[in-house]
């Protein structure tokens, strides 16, 4: 834990990442864009998921016109990959194991926050289908800030409109990019690895804590860490 995090012994929210944490979706996301791309008989490189991973909407729909060579615009990408993820979502929303019943129990003792790198109408779609929108205080996309992770924008303006310190807040992550944007945040970081695109060993071993699913994560995990 970094020294500012070890500057207090108090905890006042926890801020989850929404894909790979709390809904099984990468691959969703990812057959997404890479049928679009198909469809307008582009090749699709191996290494667009892994380098797309925690990148802001802007970010990878320009990726898509720019690297895939797709020809609409950025704007038109993104909105056609949301429009086909909110009809996969709204026929089957694909929860991760114990997703809603880790928040409601982080919110019994922490206040909730959402830093994600999907669309907002992604976000909003999610937490309403999964009946856990009350929860969360604030949600924040990185299309609302300057830079998608593993740059940390995206929780330090979570944690401003929470008004709380980096150093009183946990985050809860499965990426590579996304532990990385939390550490770099000032952050407590959970790490919840994604087993189908794992971090990066070396992102791993900079998470605070690590567990194997959504039904370790309680607030005497993370506070027994964060006292560590």
């Amino acid at each position: 834990m970094s020294e500012r995090a070890r500057a207090t012994r108090e905890i006042e929210a926890v801020v989850f990442d929404l894909d790979g944490v709390l809904v099984d979706s990468e691959e969703i996301w990812d057959e997404a864009r890479r049928t679009l791309a198909l469809e307008r008989g582009l090749a699709w490189p191996e290494s667009a998921q892994h380098e797309m991973m925690g990148m802001s909407s802007s970010e990878w729909s320009r990726y898509m016109r720019e690297r895939i060579g797709l020809e609409e615009s950025p704007e038109e990408i993104s909105a056609e990959v949301v429009r086909r993820l909110e009809q996969i979502y709204r026929r089957h929303l694909p929860l991760l194991e114990g997703a809603v019943e880790a928040v409601e129990r982080m919110s019994e003792r922490f206040r909730l926050g959402l830093a994600s790198s999907s669309n907002r109408p992604i976000i909003e779609l999610v937490l309403e289908l999964a009946g856990i929108a009350e929860h969360f205080e604030v949600t924040v996309s990185s299309e609302e800030v300057g830079r998608g992770k593993p740059a940390p924008d995206v929780y330090l303006e979570a944690l401003r409109r929470l008004a709380v310190m980096p150093n009183r807040a946990a985050a809860i992550e499965d990426s590579t990019n996304g532990i990385l944007s939390a550490g770099a945040a000032g952050m407590l970081v959970v790490a919840i690895p994604n087993p189908v695109f794992p971090p990066r060993p070396d992102a791993l071993a900079a998470a605070d804590i690590v567990l194997a699913s959504l039904n370790e994560l309680t607030p005497e995990v993370v506070l027994q860490a964060f006292s560590a």
